[in-house]
């Protein structure tokens, strides 16, 4: 009896204890819940916000409308976390494959870049952003690390300096992609040739939508007002003089030639990467069958060659100019095609109508002693032949 008493007391002993862990843990816990339910934001609705790349939320003042082309969010990417940004608290980046330790406040000083956006308050005690489940913010996936600490370099030096080894196009993507200006006085490069073809080519854009706006859409409508749907622009330089002979004009083949005097554009096309960029260009801007290069354009008449039994020909002094071919015809497949006559078709599956017109053939010969088709020859020929 002692043994089974002492047995008692040790599983009350044991089941005592287990009630008040579980009482203290379950306190803990209610403790934890209300502590974070009073460090968060009491009305975080009031104010809209704007997303940024994967995930990432910041409060006003934020992105603007006209800077979408950083925002990318996923509808289908998991829930993250918010988490508060304190001062002098450093936030970890995931970008590309790496994870990157930074303090918040030196983005303040470029407001005009996303990052710069994403922390602008002073202060960062009201800038919320959302984080992934381990606490990190993750930014452009297709940015690779290396990249990023370049861009980390122009918020700690206001210079983006990009080594012998870096390719430029993608550091140019990253600049794009962070709203940080790609210019001469922030991109330093050892590649000077390289450089000065990507600010090159952000020239040539600017630069011939000025020119399409000013001196080929004139074209371009003239001949939309004509009925037409594709034109031939020659451009011509200022100095020079086209003479043609009324007598004997040269031949230009079948297309529509017009030529334009504009010695901006001239020298414009005169480089085939503005020839380029003008394409993809024209190609955005909906045209089609889009063809640029140089071609010889006759400028006057040098002489005219008799021949016996033949016309006479001109022969012209031709310059090398370059010319822009496009087209905005919608249809253009239906334009080529031919349709020819239709004639009766000889093979007849009802045989009963077969045979009603193989009478109807052999009673009319009968009567006339004419075949058919000596009819049909007689009556296609012309009266009093």
């Amino acid at each position: 009896q002692s043994t089974w008493g002492l047995l008692f007391c040790v599983y009350f002993i044991l089941i005592l204890c287990t009630g008040v862990l579980i009482y203290f843990f379950e306190i803990d816990k209610l403790i934890m819940l209300k502590s974070r339910s009073t460090s968060a934001p009491s009305s975080p609705s009031t104010s809209p916000r704007r997303s940024l790349p994967n995930g990432i939320d910041c409060l006003p003042p934020c992105l603007k409308p006209d800077d979408s082309r950083a925002i990318s969010t996923s509808p289908h990417s998991p829930p993250k976390q918010t988490i508060v940004v304190k001062p002098g608290e450093k936030v970890n980046l995931i970008v590309g494959n790496g994870r990157f330790a930074v303090d918040p406040s030196m983005f303040t000083g470029h407001p005009d870049t996303m990052l710069g956006r994403m922390f602008q308050n002073s202060t960062l005690e009201n800038c919320f952003v959302r984080a992934n489940a381990n606490g990190d913010i993750e930014l452009g996936q297709e940015i690779s690390a290396s990249v990023f600490k370049i861009v980390l370099d122009y918020y700690r030096t206001g210079e983006v300096r990009i080594a012998s080894n870096m390719s430029l196009p993608e550091v140019r993507e990253a600049c794009d992609y962070f709203l940080i200006p790609f210019s001469i006085h922030v991109v330093k490069c050892l590649n000077i040739g390289a450089l000065m073809h990507e600010l090159s080519n952000d020239g040539a854009r600017i630069r011939f939508e000025m020119l399409l706006e000013t001196v080929i859409l004139p074209v371009m409508f003239e001949a939309a007002e004509n009925g037409e749907r594709e034109c031939h622009i020659v451009i011509l330089h200022e100095d020079d003089v086209v003479e043609w002979d009324d007598d004997y004009p040269p031949q230009l083949g079948e297309e529509l030639v017009q030529a334009v005097y504009n010695t901006q554009l001239y020298r414009f096309f005169k480089y085939m990467e503005n020839r380029s960029v003008a394409k993809h260009l024209l190609r955005d801007r909906g045209m089609k069958k889009i063809r640029l290069g140089i071609e010889g354009y006759p400028t006057h008449k040098e002489k005219v060659k008799v021949r016996h039994g033949c016309k006479p020909e001109a022969v012209y002094n031709y310059v090398q100019r370059p010319f822009i071919h496009m087209s905005w015809e919608k249809e253009e497949a239906k334009s080529r095609h031919v349709d020819f006559r239709c004639v009766k078709s000889k093979s007849i599956t009802n045989l009963e109508v077969a045979a009603a017109e193989e009478d109807q053939e052999q009673l009319q010969t009968a009567d006339t002693g004419i075949l058919p088709h000596q009819l049909q020859a007689d009556s296609d020929r012309e009266p009093g032949v």
